[in-house]
């Protein structure tokens, strides 16, 4: 019998969708095993690549015009699982990648696009939204995203509070939204809360531009949000697994738009048929952008090498890096940026390596 190879990568983020990585993994397997089949199921956590991983090539995709990370407008893309399930990744309203380098402002970037994002798909006949969490360029609680769903923040002084992570230390009172009829789902990446030392602004705030004054600022502002949030009835929303996601966006969606939080990664492949793919693999490969210990912490590559293990499958990654892992077939490309003749080359060498084939 010819083996079944199961293909089942992220996106390598920034320069190849999941569905693209696929196709150069798969590529680089058939020089090497030709007489094998393949199963491609491109995957991805909720972050980079979602849409890409769970939709269709002829499936509907929308551009929609939503208030961008510093305030000027930009064109997210809502997709359509079915007429009554919209998904989207937040990135597209308020990444990091809308920015360049020197415009990152945590303390003034804001989700208000991401609310604007869910009630949009609301309006145009959304039951279920599907939010996909990670690459923001905000650390605002989520409270963007509440401004986009009709809510209010004010000061001490009852004056409005400008939009932001940088101002929420001064939050003493909120409004109530509109009426949502959809049902929220946010996909998180990561299992970090929305404050304390392991929270959105210490771990996230640096990479968005923050310095060790900001990040401050930032850890006060979210605190200021979750006492708030307790006050209204959401206590455990300070310390709830995923919250601190995107900046705190994942906490502010559980408690402004009454989203339930679910791992991504599990979302993703229980959607796209994983692990009825993976009973029938003789052979594994994913693959990432950068693998290592924080990817076996959720991230979708990870709980593709989790399963294939617990199912006894062998199992490689293939990733432009690598780093600290031990017990796990990997092969990199040394920190270079891959193309897809470099993925399809590392894919060769991984199945080679596996079956016990001569190297070319």
């Amino acid at each position: 019998m010819s083996p079944v190879v199961l293909v089942a990568p992220a996106a390598f983020k920034g320069t190849h969708g999941p569905r693209q990585v696929a196709e150069a993994l798969s590529t680089g397997i058939r020089r090497a095993l030709p007489e094998a089949s393949l199963l491609q199921c491109p995957i991805s956590d909720g972050g980079d690549g979602l849409l890409d991983a769970v939709l269709g090539p002829g499936s509907l995709r929308e551009k929609v015009a939503v208030t961008g990370p510093l305030g000027a407008p930009v064109s997210a893309v809502l997709g359509w699982v079915d007429p009554e399930t919209a998904i989207f990744e937040s990135a597209t309203a308020c990444g990091i990648a809308l920015l360049r380098p020197d415009e990152l402002d945590p303390l003034r970037a804001t989700t208000r696009g991401v609310g604007e994002l869910i009630w949009e798909a609301a309006e145009r006949g959304a039951q279920v939204v599907v939010v996909g969490l990670g690459g923001s360029a905000t650390v605002d609680g989520g409270t963007g995203a509440a401004c986009g769903l009709g809510w209010t923040f004010a000061d001490a002084r009852g004056e409005a509070l400008p939009e932001g992570g940088g101002s929420l230390a001064q939050l003493a009172d909120l409004g109530g939204g509109w009426a949502l009829a959809a049902q929220v789902l946010a996909l998180t990446d990561v299992t970090t809360p929305l404050v304390g030392t392991a929270g959105a602004a210490p771990v996230f705030a640096p990479q968005k531009g923050a310095g060790p004054e900001s990040v401050k600022l930032l850890s006060r502002g979210l605190e200021r949000l979750a006492e708030l949030m307790a006050r209204h009835g959401r206590p455990e929303l300070a310390t709830l697994p995923g919250g601190g996601a995107a900046g705190g966006l994942g906490a502010g969606l559980a408690f402004f738009a009454k989203a339930q939080l679910v791992p991504g990664a599990e979302w993703v492949l229980g959607r796209v048929g994983f692990d009825a793919a993976l009973a029938k693999a003789d052979f594994v490969v994913t693959g990432e952008g950068a693998f290592d210990r924080t990817s076996l912490a959720g991230k979708a590559s990870g709980e593709v090498v989790r399963r294939a293990q617990a199912a006894q499958k062998r199992v490689a990654v293939v990733a432009g890096k690598i780093e600290g892992l031990i017990g796990i077939h990997a092969l990199d490309g040394e920190g270079r940026t891959l193309d897809a003749a470099g993925i399809a080359a590392l894919a060769e060498r991984a199945t080679r390596q596996a079956f016990g084939l001569p190297l070319p």
